[in-house]
């Protein structure tokens, strides 16, 4: 099944308590508890300065809290050094912006290809694994297009592509839909729901409540904190964290 190791149910992402300020009193997340399991798919919904860009960058090992704890594919995120945070992001975090983020003057197997550059896989199998994953996306007739041949929608599933390429634990979607036009917006998001179904562990954040309110689970976000959750709370994970690896190979939940 697609979305790293564990069964059904195994915490992917748990914030408990977490907290993040900036200097002059800010407060863009306050204490906020959040449990996503495997094979959950989730929108992280609310207007601008709610918070959910954040929660996002939190989740994304992209910024850390300034207190309470994030676990992320088991690991305490707050033990693990910088260099083992990269490689965290690399194994087992998948990536999509609104923005696409394509490389211009490189085709669609090269760009999804990039996705396993610092995952340590030659450049024969990262080729033959980008392939694959654009077919899933179903642009197996796109291989050798660059983006200004392909259109939005197009490119958001390349960038889908390149964020599933890893086969990762957690796939954080960042407005993918913000970019588009409504039926593209469409075709992207049914995508979304047909990579969950088949096990892949999905977040969406969104400031749009008609997408949020199309996905199973909704958490709402207001000022900072979690004001509700369509979920059923989850209970604190019985297993503890791994111990943090001394390097960043050794990140491997």
């Amino acid at each position: 099944m697609v979305g790293g190791r564990g069964g059904p149910g195994v915490p992917v992402v748990e914030l408990c308590g977490a907290a993040k300020s900036y200097p002059g009193g800010v407060h863009a997340l306050r204490g906020v508890d959040l449990t996503v399991r495997r094979g959950e798919l989730v929108a992280i919904v609310g207007p601008s300065g709610s918070g959910k860009s954040t929660v996002l960058n939190v989740i994304g090992t992209l910024d850390k809290p300034t207190t309470g704890t994030v676990r992320v594919a088991g690991y305490d995120v707050g033990e693990l050094s910088d260099a083992q945070l990269s490689a965290l992001r690399a194994r087992h975090i998948g990536f999509v912006f609104q923005h696409f983020h394509l490389a211009s003057g490189r085709d669609a197997v090269d760009n999804v290809a990039d996705g396993l550059l610092y995952a340590g896989v030659p450049l024969k199998a990262r080729r033959a694994r980008a392939r694959t994953a654009l077919e899933r996306v179903r642009l197996g007739h796109r291989l050798s297009h660059r983006p200004h041949e392909l259109s939005g929608g197009e490119k958001q599933r390349v960038a889908i592509a390149r964020a599933l390429v890893g086969d990762p634990a957690l796939l954080l979607a960042d407005e993918p839909t913000g970019a588009l036009d409504t039926a593209s917006g469409e075709i992207v998001m049914e995508l979304v729901r047909e990579l969950n179904a088949v096990g892949t562990t999905i977040c969406v954040i969104t400031h749009d409540n008609e997408i949020a309110d199309s996905l199973p689970r909704r958490v709402r976000f207001r000022d900072g904190e979690v004001v509700a959750d369509s979920g059923t709370p989850a209970a604190p994970s019985a297993h503890p964290a791994p111990a943090p690896a001394r390097n960043p190979e050794e990140v491997r939940p």
